[in-house]
């Protein structure tokens, strides 16, 4: 099983149940196919570089999970399938990465305390 991070934006628009519904689904997807969730954060709405679907925000996510490799091109597409999702960036982490993500998650975990 390889180790991916996943970052999506979901349309402002959404209302806080429409975003957990939503994030829900895509977690219930992995899953199903097999994945062990490592990490999930809730960056919340947050302002774009540039506008998407004439939309200057979005609200952000993110995903670190353990799944083989073929479970990626029928998730993304799920992706692509729901209007609600206006970007998404899947990637492959190498040993570094998910140090550094490591990293990152108990600085987050210790900022929260």
């Amino acid at each position: 099983m390889n180790h991916y991070e996943t970052v999506f934006i979901l349309n402002p628009v959404l209302s806080d149940t429409q975003v957990k519904e939503t994030v829900k689904k895509f977690e219930d997807y992995l899953v199903s196919k097999g994945a062990e969730m490592i990490a999930k954060e809730d960056w919340g709405l947050k302002k774009l570089a540039y506008t998407i679907q004439n939309k200057k925000s979005g609200f952000y996510h993110l995903f670190e999970y353990k799944v083989d490799g073929q479970s990626i091109t029928p998730f993304e597409l799920e992706f692509r399938r729901d209007d609600s999702v206006m970007r998404y960036l899947t990637v492959s982490l190498d040993k570094h990465a998910i140090a550094w993500a490591e990293k990152r998650r108990v600085r987050n975990n210790a900022s929260k305390k």
